[in-house]
């Protein structure tokens, strides 16, 4: 199972493919990729979702994902940054639907849970697990990068543990 995982931002997108790896004889989790998608505050907010979209697809079409997940919208203070966020959310939902793939939205407690064992846990807490889960050496930067990174790991726990009760995800 390979899944592509979205952290999205109105300054930093945040991307990353995992993969869970079954042949061995204890499943594991691997990381194929990670990156982080930025973008300029002075191009106008079209030029930005439009470099959202096409560097999505086209990580998208080199990965070929089974699925995508994607973090639902938090609930903002500041209207105005709540919508742009929603709009780079669809953005991204757009880039993975036109591919035909299936989508998983998951709240940020559901992540950091997943992750970390705890829904509050911090920024540091959640690359920390990310590269312990992974196997990586050092930590996934930016934030953003290891935020799509446990994305992608909340969607595998979650399909794994469905799987292990009879549901098809």
């Amino acid at each position: 199972m390979r899944i592509f995982g979205i952290d999205c931002g109105t300054e930093i997108t945040g991307f990353g493919v995992v993969e869970a790896l079954e042949s061995s004889r204890e499943p594991r989790l691997a990381c194929r990729t990670s990156g982080a998608i930025r973008l300029s505050k002075s191009k106008p907010l079209a030029a930005r979702l439009d470099q959202v979209f096409r560097e999505l697809s086209s990580e998208l079409e080199r990965w070929q994902p089974d699925a995508v997940a994607i973090e639902e919208v938090f609930y903002s203070v500041n209207a105005k940054s709540a919508l742009k966020l929603g709009q780079v959310r669809g953005v991204a939902l757009l880039a993975a639907a036109r591919q035909g793939l299936p989508i998983a939205e998951y709240a940020p407690l559901k992540i950091k849970s997943s992750v970390v064992g705890y829904g509050l846990a911090k920024k540091e807490q959640v690359q920390f697990m990310v590269a312990r889960l992974l196997g990586l050496e050092v930590v996934p930067e930016p934030a953003d990068a290891a935020d799509a990174l446990a994305i992608a790991i909340c969607h595998i726990h979650t399909a794994q543990t469905l799987s292990f009760q009879g549901v098809t995800v």
